[in-house]
């Protein structure tokens, strides 16, 4: 999955010191509810899970060949719907208010759709701005407001949920966002 400056693929080996480049500053991974890594072998045990997944893919910066976050749509994790996806990104705080990460979701929300998957999903916490901004630029409509327990940091999260339903042929609120984005 390509745009005009970042491709999105599964992940690789070779990929172990751009994950950690991102993955150990501090505050990125702290926004998506887990500590940042301090050792490269953290890393490499996350790229591992990532490798092994379908669901989850680097974002390759295409002017420097440089992993420089990843992007997820896992299946339904509340009501197990087949129809439904939850997003999740990260993006290297060097690489962050550029557009790459809206090119990125746009990306993944277009193979949704190819996919006939209706729903998505996408939560931030109420703290991260940036975030939030994306989601709301990239179409998705506030459902409420929840939380999220993060193990790792040994916190609970006040968080937005927001929830995309996708054209599939059928009509949406969120057609004209979803055409705006195939035009760009």
């Amino acid at each position: 999955m390509k745009t005009d400056r970042v491709e999105l693929r599964p992940f690789r080996m070779e990929d172990l010191e751009d994950v950690f480049a991102y993955c150990s500053q501090g505050g990125v991974g702290e926004m998506a509810g887990w500590a940042h890594h301090r050792d490269i072998s953290q890393s490499k045990a996350l790229l591992e899970t990532w490798m092994a997944d379908e669901n989850s893919f680097a974002i390759v910066q295409k002017a420097s060949g440089r992993v420089i976050g990843h992007i997820c749509a896992h299946p339904d994790s509340e009501e197990g719907r087949a129809d439904t996806r939850e997003l999740g990104f990260v993006l290297n705080r060097d690489f962050q208010g550029k557009g790459l990460m809206t090119e990125a979701v746009r990306q993944i929300l277009r193979r949704l759709e190819a996919q006939g998957i209706r729903y998505v999903w996408a939560c931030c916490f109420q703290n991260n701005v940036p975030s939030r901004r994306l989601i709301e630029k990239s179409g998705f409509a506030f459902i409420q407001e929840g939380s999220y327990t993060s193990k790792s940091l040994g916190k609970t999260f006040p968080s937005y949920e927001y929830r995309m339903e996708l054209n599939c042929g059928l009509p949406s609120a969120t057609t004209a966002a979803l055409q705006e984005c195939k035009k760009s």
